[in-house]
């Protein structure tokens, strides 16, 4: 490069004239709306992909969830494990259904009236979340898990790639001692938090 030209390029930036206060604050206001459209564009991407809000509608989860308390869900990449609370969209029922996992493929499943105790592969879980003693209400379909009158139990075995679900509140839910198991495919993930209710804390459940 000649100094001729050296000279030229130096001239031109000194006779780039400053910005005016105006062009600052429009270049700021600029920038944070890129920032702002940014964000909002990741949070639709975690919304549609990670994690869902969703309503809890009905008695059948209580005393852990309530009727109208808003959850987040979270989806991306789920396998349901025992002792999750999942969603579901139950083709069985039509509509969408919140239930906690208690057992998965390959599981049995063992349910005994006379002593409300619940099995998975012959050890009894440790059902903290219940409040309420689980009765035979008679809603149960028999033909869905093998009825033992004598002993008022049900045994159900779990197919591979379906869950066995139930409501904590036993006396009062419509679940997998009526409609069976639910496929993987009908489950929509993992309840992970509360952020809104009238009766429950706010945070995170299990």
């Amino acid at each position: 490069m000649n100094e001729d030209t050296q000279l030229d390029d130096e001239e031109l930036f000194e006779d780039e004239p400053p910005k005016s206060t105006e062009e600052k604050v429009l270049d700021t206001v600029l920038e944070w709306l890129e920032t702002i459209v940014l964000a909002v564009f990741v949070m639709i991407l975690i919304m549609s992909f990670v994690i869902k809000i969703i309503n809890v509608k009905g008695p059948s989860m209580e005393k852990t969830l309530f009727d109208g308390d808003k959850l987040l869900l979270y989806s991306l990449f789920y396998e349901p494990e025992p002792g999750d609370i999942i969603v579901v969209n139950s083709d069985f029922l039509d509509e969408t259904i919140i239930k906690r996992a208690i057992a998965v493929g390959g599981q049995t499943v063992e349910i005994s009236y006379t002593d409300g105790t619940v099995k998975v592969d012959g050890s009894i879980l440790d059902e903290y979340y219940l409040t309420d003693e689980m009765v035979d209400t008679g809603a149960f379909q028999k033909d869905v898990g093998v009825y033992n009158a004598e002993t008022e139990s049900y045994t159900y075995t779990v197919p591979e790639g379906m869950v066995f679900v139930m409501g904590d509140n036993r006396n009062h839910s419509t679940d997998s001692r009526v409609i069976g198991c639910v496929s993987e495919t009908e489950v929509l993930g993992k309840v992970i938090l509360r952020f809104a209710s009238s009766q429950g804390k706010i945070g995170f459940v299990k």
